[in-house]
C-alpha cells in the first residue's frame, strides 16, 4: 500500500486535494468516485511531490519546518510510548496535521512502513523532512528496540533547538527594528529636511562653516544617487549570497568568522553545542562512535570546524582518544574537551557530551544577550550623534548670521 495525493471535483464542482492510501493509483480513483468524486489527478507522494500547503499544489518540493518536525516527532514519541502500534502511531499523527505536506510526508512514511520497511527507512524517502542524523538515530532505535526512548531524546532535541533559534530572533528584532527606524530617520532629515534649510542660506548669500558644507554635499548626493546605492547595496547583498555557494569562498569566509573577536565565541559555541548534541544523541542510540562522528559532522555548519570533526574522525579510527582527536584540532572550547575526556575516562560519554551541549548553548546564550544588551544603548547614541551633527550643520551658519547683525 502506498500514499498517494489527489486533486478531485466534489459534488459541487469544488476542487478538492488531500492524501489517500491505496494499493494503485487506479485503486485511488475507485475510492474518490465512491465519494462522489470526478478524480483529476492521482500521484505517488514522493519527496518531490510533498512539499505543498493547504489549498496549494503538493508538488513544489521542500521538507519540514523545525516546528513541524518537533511537533511530529513530539506526537511520534507519545503515541508509541503509550504502546500504540507503530502504523497506527503515524495514522494518528498523519491525521493531526493541518498542514498538506505534513499529512503528505507521514501517510507516505505509513505507506511505507505498512509494505513491510523499517520507520528509518520509511523516512529515507524524504531525506530534506527528516536529516541523517535523524534516520541514523531512529534506525539505531528500532535495532535496540528502545525507538520510544530514542524518539523522546529526538522531541527533547528538535524542540530545544527550536526554541534556541526563537530566543536569538525575538532577540534580535528589537536591535534590528532600532536600526531601520534610526537609518530611515536619518535619511529623511538628510534628503528632506536639510536641503529645505539650506536653501535659505544659498539665497542669503552666506559663506557656510566646513561642517554644513559637509552636509550639504552628503544630503546632494543622497537625493542625487541614493537609488544607485540602494541598488548597489541590494547587488552586494546578492551577490555574497551567490558566492556563498561557491566551496572556496564558504570556507575563506567561515575561517573569517572564527578569527573576529565575539563572533569566534558565537560561531564556535554553537557549533560546538549542535555537535555535542547530536554526537549524544547517537552515542546513547547505540550508532557507532566513528558513524556517529561522520554524521554529527554534518550538522556542523561552519567549514573549518566540519573539516575538524571530520579528520578527529580519522584519528579517532587510528585509535587516538575522541578528547584528544578533537584538541589536537584547535577548533573546539576547552570547557567541552574537558567534559568529553571526562567521558571518555567514566565511561559516560554520552551524558558528558550533553552536558557539554548544554554547557555551551547557555554560553552561546548568555554572549547573545549580553551583546544585543550593548548593542541597543549603542544604537541609541549612535543615532543622536548623527542627528545633533544634523542639527549643529543647520544651527551654525545661524548662530553666524547672528553675529554679525549683533
Amino acid at each position: 500500500m502506498a500514499a498517494f495525493e489527489y486533486s478531485a471535483l466534489d459534488g459541487n464542482g469544488k476542487e478538492l486535494k488531500g492524501v489517500l492510501e491505496g494499493d494503485t493509483a487506479r485503486q485511488v480513483r475507485q475510492q474518490l468516485r465512491e465519494k462522489g468524486w470526478v478524480p483529476l489527478s492521482v500521484d505517488a507522494v514522493t519527496e518531490q511531490t510533498a512539499g505543498g500547503d493547504s489549498g496549494l499544489s503538493l508538488r513544489i518540493g521542500g521538507g519540514l519546518s523545525a516546528t513541524e518536525l518537533a511537533m511530529v516527532t513530539r506526537q511520534l514519541a507519545t503515541l508509541i510510548g503509550s504502546g500504540l502500534p507503530l502504523e497506527e502511531a503515524l495514522r494518528a499523527t498523519a491525521r493531526q496535521n493541518e498542514r498538506a505536506r505534513t499529512r503528505s510526508i507521514m501517510t507516505a512514511v505509513r505507506a511505507r512502513v505498512m509494505e513491510g520497511y523499517s520507520l528509518a527507512d520509511g523516512l529515507g524517502q524524504f531525506p530534506r523532512a527528516f536529516p541523517e542524523m535523524f534516520r541514523a538515530t531512529v534506525a539505531a532505535g528500532e535495532q535496540t528496540g528502545k525507538l520510544d526512548l530514542v524518539l523522546e531524546r529526538l522531541a527533547d532535541y528538535t524542540e530545544s533547538r527550536q526554541e534556541m533559534q526563537q530566543k536569538i530572533r525575538l532577540a534580535l528584532f528589537y536591535p534590528a527594528i532600532l536600526v531601520a527606524v534610526a537609518v530611515l530617520v536619518i535619511v529623511l532629515l538628510m534628503t528632506f529636511v536639510v536641503p529645505e534649510v539650506t536653501d535659505a542660506f544659498d539665497t542669503a548669500g552666506q559663506s557656510l562653516p566646513a561642517m554644513t558644507q559637509g552636509m550639504i554635499a552628503i544630503s546632494d548626493f543622497l537625493r542625487e544617487r541614493g537609488v544607485l546605492l540602494v541598488m548597489a547595496l541590494v547587488a552586494a547583498v546578492i551577490g555574497f549570497i551567490y558566492a556563498l555557494r561557491n566551496q572556496g569562498f564558504r570556507r575563506r569566509f567561515h575561517a573569517a568568522q572564527l578569527r573576529l573577536p565575539l563572533v569566534r565565541h558565537v560561531v564556535r559555541g554553537a557549533n560546538a553545542a549542535r555537535f555535542a548534541r547530536t554526537f549524544s544523541i547517537l552515542a546513547n542510540a547505540g550508532v557507532p562512535v566513528l558513524e556517529a562522528m561522520r554524521i554529527s559532522s554534518e550538522v556542523v555548519t561552519n567549514l573549518p570546524m566540519r573539516d575538524a570533526v571530520q579528520s578527529a574522525a580519522v584519528m579517532v579510527r587510528e585509535g587516538t582518544g575522541i578528547s584528544l582527536a578533537l584538541e589536537r584540532s584547535g577548533q573546539f572550547p576547552p570547557m567541552m574537551l574537558h567534559l568529553v575526556a571526562s567521558g571518555e575516562n567514566s565511561g559516560r560519554l554520552e551524558q558528558m557530551l550533553d552536558r557539554a551541549a548544554t554547557n555551551q548553548e547557555r554560553e552561546v546564550q548568555g554572549l547573545i544577550s549580553t551583546s544585543l544588551t550593548v548593542m541597543e544603548p549603542l544604537i541609541i547614541l549612535t543615532m543622536g550623534a548623527i542627528v545633533l551633527l544634523i542639527v549643529l550643520s543647520i544651527m551654525l551658519p545661524i548662530f553666524q548670521m547672528t553675529d554679525l547683525l549683533n
